[in-house]
């Protein structure tokens, strides 16, 4: 995968036209500087906050010849976020869609408030299958050609305490990309799930509970701009790619490893880990 030439999306499926959600910063700012560097104009879709704005304007500074809309929105329960984003899209044909929104929600599922764990389903789950739907019908519509990338990640395929919810919401983004993938794929839409190693960007600054194992899998983190070319070579050519050493290894130990015997094992360790020791604590306290 890494010798294949990164491909040309606005030559390969006609497209003027590029979607990302979460684009104000990390790895969707870099998709869409990358879009742009490729000559598609691109809808912004994130929180509406100086992230966003910012983007912006640096996408328009670089390139002036190009259009970006922005949508600010919010990914959770009760939110009009597709009436936003079908009216800021209604006089363009968007054919490349990147649903690359997420946050993690970390701690015991029980120590949790439900209406955060809630949103977590809804911002990296829910909203994805909304953004979705709406887009993969207008192209099949039209007959028109064009991709829908997720950004998931390997821990839906390893059991995850202290962040639960965003593993399960990350196994169903995959399932989803893979069994879209062989509904549409004979009609000239490529869809694929992404599951890159970890990334410096804001993505755990706001966590909850911080969870060493995380930390120590951040030191070696890369930018978010030495994803896209990785992400871009997917389209296409598989339904799902684990990006990085980290992926990798997570992936193989899965393979070797049979689920019911990796969770039985966990299970009887964590009782030992310090990350379990402290979030235990507080639950009794």
């Amino acid at each position: 995968m890494a010798i294949r030439p990164v491909p040309d999306l606005k030559q390969k499926y006609g497209a003027t036209w590029a979607l990302v959600t979460g684009a104000g910063s990390g790895i969707g700012k870099a998709l869409c500087f990358k879009l742009a560097s490729q000559g598609l104009n691109v809808v912004l879709v994130s929180l509406d906050d100086d992230y966003l704005k910012d983007t912006t304007m640096e996408l328009q500074k670089e390139y002036p010849e190009l259009t970006f809309k922005t949508v600010g929105v919010t990914f959770s329960p009760g939110q009009n976020y597709m009436e936003k984003i079908v009216d800021a899209t209604k006089d363009i044909d968007v054919q490349l869609i990147f649903n690359n929104a997420g946050f993690i929600v970390t701690g015991f599922t029980d120590q949790t408030v439900l209406g955060k764990l809630l949103a977590n389903i809804e911002c990296n789950s829910t909203a994805s299958v909304c953004v979705t739907h709406y887009f993969i019908s207008k192209l099949v519509l039209k007959k028109q050609k064009g991709c829908i990338v997720f950004t998931s990640s390997v821990a839906g395929f390893i059991p995850t305490p202290f962040a639960a919810m965003y593993a399960s919401t990350k196994a169903f983004i995959s399932q989803f990309a893979c069994s879209l993938n062989i509904e549409v794929k004979s009609l000239g839409i490529d869809v694929c799930a992404v599951h890159p190693s970890p990334v410096a960007s804001n993505f755990y600054d706001k966590v909850d509970h911080k969870i060493e194992l995380m930390e120590a899998a951040q030191k070696s983190a890369v930018p978010p701009q030495e994803l896209p070319n990785a992400i871009f070579r997917s389209i296409g050519v598989c339904a799902l790619h684990d990006i990085g050493s980290l992926a990798w290894s997570t992936r193989m130990g899965t393979f070797f490893i049979p689920y019911n015997l990796f969770t039985g094992i966990f299970a009887v360790a964590a009782p030992f880990l310090p990350d379990y020791k402290v979030h235990n604590n507080n639950r009794n306290s």
